[in-house]
């Protein structure tokens, strides 16, 4: 009888936890659609790693919010499509429009990611694989307007790896530019 109350209490327990995962997702992504970093800041840990491929970033809060201004100026549109839980692993599904993704001809860009936590707060963000992606139509569109703005606006030249506000204006503005030079 004490072995199965054990077994009935680990398992709301753990049942709990995931719901909290679940929730302090939701929150973090919510915190996107709203503009709200303090929204987002409130869901994750002094230190955050995300990780894409081969590239390992790692933020304080303050450099994460850059990292939100920089997104934020594309004014994308965050759908969170589905959460699981699966192994001690929280994995979701997001859908992601916005100016840049329309311009790279690869909007929505639906991806998924694994989620780390450590006391109650997001610690790690793993890109696994974003579902139907076409890079070799989004290199080409990148490289298209990278080329046309090093000739035609060079004042421009470097936004593709200026990760900051000014930056992302930027590439903007060379989208603008881009669009419009017929």
């Amino acid at each position: 009888m004490k072995k199965i109350l054990f077994i009935f209490i680990l398992f709301i327990t753990y049942s709990c936890t995931e719901n909290k995962k679940s929730r302090l997702i939701s929150q973090y992504y919510e915190g996107f659609k709203n503009s709200d970093f303090n929204q987002i800041r409130s869901t994750v840990s002094d230190t955050l790693i995300i990780t894409e491929g081969d590239y390992i970033m790692t933020y304080s809060p303050d450099n994460y919010y850059d990292h939100f201004k920089w997104d934020s100026t594309f004014k994308p549109t965050y759908n969170l499509v589905a959460i699981e839980s699966q192994d001690n692993t929280i994995t979701t599904t997001v859908s992601v429009s916005s100016i840049r993704f329309k311009f790279l001809k690869n909007d929505p860009l639906i991806c998924k990611y694994k989620f780390a936590f450590n006391s109650g707060k997001i610690i790690k963000i793993e890109n696994l694989d974003c579902i139907d992606v076409n890079w070799k139509l989004w290199q080409k569109e990148r490289d298209s307007l990278v080329n046309w703005v090093k000739l035609n606006h060079p004042e421009l030249d470097g936004f593709i790896n200026n990760i900051s506000a000014q930056g992302a204006k930027d590439y903007v503005k060379a989208i603008e530019l881009y669009n419009t030079k017929d």
